[in-house]
């Protein structure tokens, strides 16, 4: 595709990113997008109607200004993908409302990051809880083991987006991530880091299909879901409220055809609610154990590499520190182990221990990826090694 007929769609899109139906029509009534800017100002106008919000807006100006913006993307690692190019993703074409391009931030070209691999999408909540964090990179690392590697595609909110793509990483799965934003800024900041992991990671992308200095509003969100739902083949909820984001993500993604799936939880807690009510609707089919999780998703079974015995591997680690010292380190584990989300106060009176004791130890423990700690205290066996 040359660069004129790229300049011309990244134009259009401009224009029509609102309305993608719009631009679509144009291009393929006229054959291509470039076509539209060898027209008269009038014909131009007529393409849209006179009276239209739109008329005069398809200057020749604007494909100047569009060509321009595609070479300075180019400098910073970006690129512009229109509909009508080869690699635009085939599942997203068989969406409704698909956009009328994509911007990508990667290290590898787009027909390396959008091939024929299963794109499997993980959604849920920004308030996300041990529970959620532990299933949602137990069920990553799992389909990391699967025959079929999947594509990982979320939206670097807080909560289960960014577990779900630092786990992709972790496990070594292409992971992309749909930005409610221009391409020129990320959102959070805070994720900024794991941003140009992701854009510099083989495989891997930062999409959007919102121009250079968009920024996020609450309805930029809410059309980028479509996306996410769009890309791929199923949708995975993690954990989601009666009205999260996530659960619309899901529903759009019933709406396209796709295979919509849900982590069980508690009837009482709140951030389960909206996987629950997919369970009752028939919507979504319930997620019930790592194996049939991969078989579900059409990515044949996996075979788990297990750890060896967590307890002996503890040992291992802190064979060098005092035996009592490494006795409590095993004693800690072994109860975490047995009663998930036990707090730092319940471990002082199962040891007997003081709590000035045991939560440097338990520090320890956490930032040597053995455990996790939750703002409330309370200690779970880190995921990668249940």
């Amino acid at each position: 595709m040359d660069n004129k007929e790229k300049a011309a769609a990244c134009a259009l899109n401009h224009i029509f990113g609102y309305e993608p139906k719009i631009a679509l029509r144009i291009v393929q009534e006229l054959g291509s997008a470039s076509a539209v800017f060898d027209l008269s100002p009038k014909e131009r106008n007529a393409l849209t109607g006179p009276y239209s919000k739109y008329a005069g807006s398809l200057s020749d100006e604007l494909l100047e200004n569009s060509s321009r913006e595609l070479e300075e993307l180019k400098e910073k690692g970006c690129g512009f993908l229109p509909y009508s190019h080869p690699a635009y993703p085939k599942l997203l074409k068989e969406c409704e409302d698909p956009p009328a391009g994509i911007y990508y931030k990667s290290s590898s070209p787009p027909d390396e990051v959008f091939n024929d691999a299963p794109f499997i999408s993980i959604v849920g909540t920004r308030d996300m809880s041990s529970y959620g964090k532990e299933w949602c990179i137990k069920i990553v690392e799992a389909l990391s083991y699967a025959p079929q590697k999947p594509v990982i595609v979320s939206g670097l909110a807080f909560g289960v987006d960014i577990t779900a793509h630092s786990a992709a990483l972790h496990y070594g799965l292409p992971t992309i991530a749909v930005l409610p934003n221009g391409i020129n800024s990320v959102y959070p900041s805070a994720h900024r880091p794991a941003a140009r992991k992701i854009a510099s990671s083989p495989g891997c992308a930062l999409i959007t299909d919102y121009p250079p200095g968009t920024g996020p509003m609450a309805f930029t969100f809410l059309r980028r879901n479509r996306i996410i739902a769009g890309l791929s083949r199923a949708t995975l909820l993690i954990e989601s409220k009666i009205r999260g984001g996530g659960l619309i993500t899901a529903r759009l993604a019933s709406d396209y055809g796709r295979d919509v799936f849900a982590l069980p939880g508690r009837i009482d807690d709140i951030r389960s609610q909206g996987c629950n009510l997919l369970l009752v609707e028939k919507i979504a089919e319930p997620i019930v154990n790592l194996a049939d999780a991969c078989r579900q998703m059409g990515l044949g079974n996996y075979n788990l590499r297990k750890r060896s015995d967590l307890l002996e591997w503890v040992g291992k680690i802190y064979k060098k520190v005092p035996e009592d010292k490494r006795s409590l380190f095993l004693q800690l584990v072994q109860e975490i182990k047995k009663q998930r989300g036990i707090t730092l106060g319940e471990l002082c009176t199962k040891l007997g221990k003081p709590y000035s004791v045991l939560v440097g130890m338990a520090a320890t423990l956490e930032s040597d990826g053995i455990i996790d700690i939750d703002l409330l205290g309370r200690c779970t066996i880190n995921a990668k090694n249940a």
